[in-house]
């Protein structure tokens, strides 16, 4: 029996998730190492719902820091078929403004020194990624938003940098040529992972301000940044709420099965070792059938 069937990942400002009921830390070992954090599994709108502090609480660490592998593990390990990943974003577009929420449907990498498949040590696999979010959760969380009243934008790119450091001026407006719509740091290795644990996965891309090309952003105050936090993240737990609340029982997406066709090596050819390390995520591709009597 699962313990969670709905992840959420709470990003910058997101470090709980209010309205639980039943809520317990789940503290996990995964193959790959710990996740940022303890789970924390519990019901909301009475659906079994585990969350993840991304960044740890107190936010302790950094994008390039972060064990990706371990805390998609987890939720594998929880039993979790659908993630809601919130993210704290810069704007690269006017139209994005603080305060709205993008659900994108596209990423790009900037990034240079992260680990984010499972596979290796023995095995290949390449899975599908031209559509890296699944539509079917996309749709859900574009309802969902309407209904908690907040302004949230289906489509567009993510953009994601390696990090620590924002862009510079340059880089920001190199990015806007090539029409990419909001920027952060953490939100593309978890997609790819999802999409290997065939977790249906979606980034609700909360907007706090404009990066560093836009002409009025020199004037912006750290106090004025954590004020949108605040205000994004009480949206966030609307908009979280609402998601849960209409989450068909089923999934009919193609996110269940995405490993069916992209695994290349031949069984009897993968390690023992490995096929142990990804047992939970390869199970079921690795079974040997017995002849018939």
């Amino acid at each position: 029996m699962p313990e969670a069937e709905i992840g959420i990942i709470g990003g910058s400002g997101l470090y709980h998730m209010p309205g639980f009921t039943g809520a317990r830390e789940k503290k996990l070992k995964t193959p790959f190492g710990a996740p940022s954090e303890a789970y924390v599994v519990g019901r909301l709108e009475g659906r079994k719902v585990a969350f993840l502090a991304r960044h740890g609480r107190g936010h302790r660490i950094l994008p390039s820091e972060l064990n990706f592998r371990a805390n998609i593990h987890g939720f594998k390990q929880l039993g979790v078929e659908r993630i809601i990943s919130m993210s704290a974003v810069g704007s690269l577009k006017e139209e994005h403004k603080p305060l709205e929420f993008v659900i994108p449907e596209q990423f790009f990498d900037r990034t240079r020194h992260r680990v984010d498949t499972f596979f290796g040590g023995g095995i290949v696999a390449h899975i599908s990624f031209a559509d890296p979010v699944c539509p079917e959760l996309a749709s859900v969380v574009e309802r969902a938003c309407r209904k908690a009243g907040v302004a949230g934008k289906r489509g567009g790119t993510y953009l994601c940098m390696e990090g620590p450091q924002f862009s510079t001026k340059a880089e920001s407006n190199v990015y806007r040529s090539w029409g990419m719509d909001v920027i952060g740091m953490t939100n593309l290795q978890e997609a790819k992972l999802a999409r290997e644990a065939e977790i249906c996965y979606v980034t609700v891309a909360m907007v706090t301000d404009y990066d560093c090309w836009h002409p009025l952003h020199d004037s912006v105050t750290v106090d004025q940044v954590v004020a949108v936090l605040v205000k994004n993240a009480e949206n966030a737990c609307n908009v979280v709420r609402a998601t849960v609340a209409s989450m068909p029982a089923s999934r009919s997406c193609k996110c269940g099965a995405a490993l069916g066709h992209a695994i290349l090596t031949e069984r009897d050819k993968i390690p023992v070792a490995t096929r142990q390390k990804l047992k939970l995520i390869l199970g079921k591709y690795l079974q040997v059938k017995k002849p018939k009597a």
